[in-house]
């Protein structure tokens, strides 16, 4: 009975510990890679906008961008903040056509935009 009690809670504890970060599991990726794929990197902004069908890690990124955005990235990795910055700054920058796509269905208010721009680090030109 206490057996069972422990491995009862030792589950819940693990559940929800999961729930406090997003998957670490892409944190590895070379994001400036991506950003210098235009094959690629059209296919996740078509992804993202409902223009494209969506790889299962697009459909991954399009289901918790929305969350990440209001929550100011809470439950991101730390490495997840610096390539999310590095991707906004990017597409700002350098595709403002496809940032203006992403922001009409993400940010039409223009909030996102200007809390990381005021962060910006960094100009990235892959």
């Amino acid at each position: 009975m206490k057996l069972n009690i422990f491995l009862c809670l030792s589950l819940i504890i693990v559940l929800c510990a999961s729930e406090d970060k997003y998957t670490s599991k892409y944190d590895d990726i070379d994001i400036e890679d991506i950003l210098s794929n235009d094959r690629i990197l059209n296919n996740y902004v078509k992804c993202l906008v409902n223009e494209g069908p969506c790889t299962p890690d697009a459909r991954e990124l399009k289901n918790l961008l929305p969350e990440a955005l209001e929550s100011d990235c809470a439950k991101c990795t730390e490495k997840q903040r610096i390539g999310t910055q590095i991707v906004l700054e990017y597409l700002i920058e350098n595709r403002p056509d496809d940032w203006e796509c992403l922001e009409k269905v993400y940010d039409y208010a223009g909030v996102y935009k200007d809390k990381y721009l005021s962060n910006k680090t960094t100009t990235i030109t892959p």
